[in-house]
């Protein structure tokens, strides 16, 4: 087993951040693995989408495994890795770590969970938070635009320049949320149940323009959509976009996942993780 983390005044800014508040509940928290509030004693459930795409989960599937693209269990890709290395933290053996299929608009949904947190590209909203509590940021992103090569779209330059366009996004996501609150075109945006279905139409041509975070647009572009490119980046958000891990509303898990990264902030070894899955998938012009 792992050291478990210590307390201390990293555990009070984590305590805060999460909302939890005041130095005496930063004395009171207790994160030792006995002391966690699991949906299964002594394993760590993370929920996470199926299929479970690169960069954020890597190391390709085991015949018979239910996982497409990826198995979440290889601790390849960055939300494997970053799970792993929060479980770690809170002292779980990696056969201590079991993952479950959760689909993204479940994972944020109000109710009872099947897993202790969700780690699914999941942007904190305050709407989502008014029905599960987010964990501090483990990914700070911005939202991209990927098209077809040689078509009209493909030669715009700014935001304004995309509001003609048949633009598509998954269903719930802030990248939909970001067409429609900030783009606004003149077309109503198409809108599919998963990513998957909204990148078959952007292959199909259509729509004219699929807005998905930044490192999922250059896994589309390598990957599934051929002779596309990324056209741009859109402004960082005012505030900045947040990925956070999802918890059932008021899991005092939350707080401790907080000190662990917290943690992994201060030592650097949340860095070095995304500078081994994401250094290639942060560059590209900012559409203004």
């Amino acid at each position: 087993m792992r050291t478990l983390i210590a307390l201390g005044a990293v555990a009070a800014l984590a305590l805060v951040s999460a909302g939890v508040g005041s130095s005496r509940a930063a004395s009171q928290l207790s994160c030792g693995k006995s002391s966690l509030t699991l949906v299964n004693p002594g394993t760590l459930t993370v929920g996470t989408d199926n299929p479970a795409y690169p960069p954020w989960f890597g190391g390709g599937t085991p015949k018979g495994s239910k996982w497409k693209v990826n198995d979440p269990s290889t601790g390849k890709g960055f939300e494997s890795a970053v799970a792993y290395a929060v479980g770690s933290k809170l002292g779980f053996a990696k056969n201590e770590v079991k993952w479950v299929y959760v689909p993204f608009n479940r994972s944020y949904a109000p109710g009872k969970k099947s897993f202790d947190f969700d780690i699914n590209e999941i942007s904190y909203t305050p709407a989502r938070a008014k029905v599960v509590t987010f964990s501090s940021s483990y990914y700070d992103v911005n939202q991209a635009l990927v098209v077809n090569k040689g078509t009209k779209i493909a030669s715009a330059k700014t935001v304004a320049a995309l509001k003609p366009y048949k633009l598509g996004a998954q269903l719930g996501t802030t990248s939909y949320a970001y067409i429609k609150n900030v783009i606004k075109p003149s077309q109503q945006p198409s809108v599919f149940p998963t990513n998957a279905g909204a990148v078959q139409a952007l292959k199909n041509k259509q729509i004219d323009g699929l807005v998905v975070d930044l490192p999922t647009a250059f896994y589309v572009t390598a990957v599934q959509v051929p002779n596309s490119k990324i056209l741009g980046q859109f402004p960082t958000a005012a505030g900045g976009e947040h990925f956070g891990m999802v918890f059932a509303k008021g899991n005092p898990l939350a707080a401790c996942v907080n000190v662990a990264l917290a943690a992994m902030r201060k030592s650097g070894q949340l860095t070095k993780i995304q500078q081994q899955w994401l250094a290639k998938a942060t560059g590209a012009p900012v559409l203004k």
